[in-house]
C-alpha cells in the first residue's frame, strides 16, 4: 500500500516574488495567475516567507481613510505617520508555513488546519522551494475511482498484506465508502483491517460487518470460568 506525498500532489511550477518585489506587482501576479499567496524567496530560491491577499489587504487598512470619515483614528498616538510596506519585504509572513516533498496528505492537513492557510510552500531538505501545495491539491486523493481503491484493499491489504483471501471478506465501495461483509480468522484482526482501510487515499468512511473463527480474549479466560464454576 502506497499513499501518495506531497510530490505527487503538489504544483511544481511556482509563481513567486522577491523581497523587494512591489506591492503592485504582486497584487497583478495574484489576480492574473487567480492564486491567493504567493512565496517569497531570495537569490537562491529559500522561502523567506509567503504574502497573502490578506497580508495585501491588511497593509490597505492602514492608510489614510480617503474620505476622511476614519481621520482620528487614522492618526497615530505620537502625531507622526508610521511608515506604510511597499514591498514582499515588509508585507510578507515569515517564517513561512512550509511542507516537505515526503510529507503525507494527513500530515500536510493537519499543518494546513493548524497555521490556518490555503496552500504550502513545498521545499527540498535545504529549504529550497521546489513546488506548491493547496487544499484543493489535497482533496484530489478523493477522487479516486471506487473501483481502484477496491483494488487497493481487497488486493493490498487484505491478500499481501494480511493473508486474507478474497473469499472470506466482500469488499464493496461506493462513493468513497468501503463495506466490509465477511470472516476473519482472528477478533483481533477486525480493528486491524479498519484501520488500514481507512488509511487508504481516497477512503471517506469503512462500515464492517466481519464476523471470526477464533476469539483470543476468549481463549485465554480461565477454564474454571469458562466451564461456569466461577461468575
Amino acid at each position: 500500500m502506497k499513499h501518495r506525498t506531497v510530490s505527487d500532489l503538489m504544483t511544481h511550477t511556482v509563481v513567486s516574488v522577491h523581497a523587494d518585489t512591489p506591492f503592485k506587482e504582486i497584487a497583478k501576479l495574484l489576480a492574473d495567475h487567480d492564486i491567493t499567496a504567493v512565496p517569497v524567496v531570495d537569490d537562491t530560491d529559500r522561502v523567506l516567507g509567503v504574502v497573502s491577499e490578506a497580508d495585501l489587504l491588511r497593509r490597505e487598512s492602514t492608510r489614510p481613510d480617503p474620505a476622511g470619515l476614519l481621520a482620528v483614528l487614522d492618526t497615530p498616538g505620537d502625531g507622526r505617520a508610521h511608515p506604510v510596506a511597499t514591498t514582499a519585504d515588509g508585507l510578507m509572513t515569515s517564517p513561512a508555513v512550509v511542507a516537505h516533498r515526503e510529507w503525507s496528505v494527513v500530515q500536510s492537513a493537519r499543518v494546513m488546519d493548524d497555521g490556518r492557510v490555503k496552500r504550502l510552500p513545498v521545499v527540498d531538505d535545504t529549504g529550497r522551494l521546489v513546488g506548491i501545495v493547496s487544499r484543493a491539491d489535497l482533496l484530489r486523493v478523493f477522487l479516486r475511482r471506487d473501483h481502484v481503491i477496491r483494488e487497493e484493499i481487497s488486493g493490498d491489504i487484505l491478500a499481501r498484506t494480511l493473508g486474507i483471501e478474497p473469499d472470506e471478506v466482500l469488499v464493496t465501495v461506493a462513493d468513497g465508502r468501503v463495506s466490509l461483509r465477511g470472516t476473519v480468522e482472528r477478533r483481533s484482526l477486525i480493528p486491524v483491517v479498519i484501520r488500514l482501510c481507512e488509511g487508504v487515499d481516497g477512503v471517506v468512511e469503512v462500515t464492517e460487518t466481519l464476523d471470526y473463527r477464533d476469539d483470543e480474549a476468549r481463549a485465554v479466560e480461565p477454564a474454571s470460568r469458562r466451564a461456569g464454576l466461577l461468575p
